[in-house]
């Protein structure tokens, strides 16, 4: 079969704008995991800035159908960002809401981003707003069926919505709705999702501000797989709230909650 022409130069533009991009990238920036100790300040601040300019360069970059491809390739590079400790415990976490402006614009249902998406902008970045935002563009191109169990991100806006902004009535809609779009499935962990959220949801409904519904909600946030920080801000909320995580002598996991407020 003979390929046409527009079909074989559209992956190397692509390619090309890629490699282009990264290119205007400074070269410092792939010298930070060697030099970490001996870089100041304002050199890490010039490399961020740089870092986003690239990533506002990406958002107008054309993929020719490669919207996929693209959002993977800036999620590799979140990783790699994110995964940086030393280097974000000396400029923070602000350009983690860039890398999801180009994911979701490029790929609203890569459901696995979205966990990433609220953990690294709400707990890590500080910026709330910005997750729930950027989730509530991605909701407007999925359906309950598609993707596939897209009622995490309903659930995902809903902790964001009540532990960050306190907004328990909007927290109460995304539980009802991930309740509503779990219902669907019939395996096991969309049912105890569903039972869950929409006890959750009615539970916010009578007690807007209730400790109790917080404190299961950090432990929705425990219950993924998450990093150590974040096992640790969601341990230390729930004994701030008047919880108690102990462990078993059989190694298993509770929280001890409070009498009902």
């Amino acid at each position: 079969m003979i390929l046409s022409r527009q079909s074989i130069l559209a992956p190397c533009v692509v390619c090309l704008c890629a490699l282009t991009i990264s290119w205007i990238q400074s070269p410092r920036l792939q010298k930070l995991l060697k030099n970490q100790q001996d870089i100041s300040l304002a050199t890490l601040e010039k490399d961020m800035q740089a870092e986003k300019l690239r990533l506002n360069l990406l958002k107008k970059t054309p993929s020719f159908g490669y919207d996929n491809l693209m959002a993977n390739w800036v999620y590799l590079n979140f990783l790699q960002y994110f995964g940086d400790e030393e280097i974000r415990a000396k400029t923070g976490y602000s350009l983690s809401p860039e890398y999801f402006e180009v994911i979701i614009e490029r790929d609203p249902r890569f459901l696995d981003v979205y966990i990433s998406l609220s953990t690294s902008i709400s707990l890590y970045a500080a910026m709330p707003e910005r997750s729930i935002a950027l989730m509530e563009k991605g909701l407007k191109s999925l359906k309950p069926l598609l993707p596939e169990k897209s009622y995490h991100v309903w659930r995902f806006k809903g902790i964001d919505e009540l532990l960050f902004l306190g907004n328990a009535q909007a927290a109460q809609h995304s539980f009802a709705t991930a309740a509503s779009w779990a219902s669907n499935y019939t395996d096991e962990d969309s049912k105890h999702i569903a039972l869950t959220s929409l006890r959750t949801a009615n539970f916010l409904k009578q007690n807007p501000n209730s400790k109790y519904a917080q404190i299961s909600t950090w432990a929705m946030i425990l219950n993924n797989q998450v990093d150590d920080t974040t096992r640790k801000r969601a341990i230390s909320e729930i004994e701030k709230l008047g919880g108690k995580f102990i462990t078993t002598p059989e190694g298993v996991a509770r929280i001890m909650f409070p009498p009902k407020d």
